[in-house]
């Protein structure tokens, strides 16, 4: 409810999928319809079963995991058509970003996203802004995301590699003052989209 006036997609995180189901989808849905609700199953198997599931429940966008093969991602691709939703692949611990990259663009996927571990980030702007750039070259179709290290206070350079999607968490979740927080970042890439 606070940084609701500046969210586009409201993610329900892995952790939280992985307590809640896709009750935490209905319930999102149910409180902020308008609001586009991004399911991170980052699936690795049962592509279309799972991601069906969660698009029944109201989801607009669910994750699946790069290092899957490439049925299961066609499979959640094919699931997003049937319901007029979104499949977005996620490359976090993919070896070849661009080479599956250009494999995951071409298998349909709408949303090719790179992401910094929340396990490894230390500080500092350590959001995968090379990554970005490099799988940018490749990609011909899907839009880019980018997450992992996400701060009001790198948010300019951030957007700069030119992002499609920019998906924040810990930087809101645990600000002092999260709608701050959030209301910062949304003001600087509303000035990019």
């Amino acid at each position: 409810k606070e940084i609701y006036p500046y969210v586009d997609i409201a993610e329900l995180g892995t952790p939280l999928m992985y307590n809640e189901g896709t009750r935490a989808v209905r319930e999102m849905k149910k409180a902020f319809p308008d609001v586009k609700v991004l399911a991170d199953m980052k699936l690795l198997d049962g592509g279309y079963d799972i991601a069906k599931i969660a698009y029944e429940e109201g989801a607009d966008i669910v994750t699946v995991a790069g290092v899957t093969n490439n049925s299961v991602i066609a499979r959640a691709v094919e699931a997003a058509r049937e319901f007029g939703k979104e499949c977005f692949v996620d490359l976090i611990s993919v070896d070849d970003i661009v080479q599956r990259a250009e494999e995951v663009d071409a298998l349909g996927a709408d949303c090719i996203g790179v992401h910094t571990s929340h396990d490894t980030i230390e500080g500092g702007n350590q959001a995968p802004t090379k990554d970005l750039s490099r799988i940018k070259v490749v990609i011909k179709r899907a839009r880019t995301s980018i997450s992992g290290g996400i701060k009001a206070e790198f948010i300019d350079d951030i957007v700069s590699f030119g992002p499609d999607v920019v998906i924040v968490g810990s930087a809101i979740t645990h600000a002092a003052d999260p709608a701050d927080e959030a209301r910062k970042i949304s003001q600087v890439l509303l000035q990019y989209h």
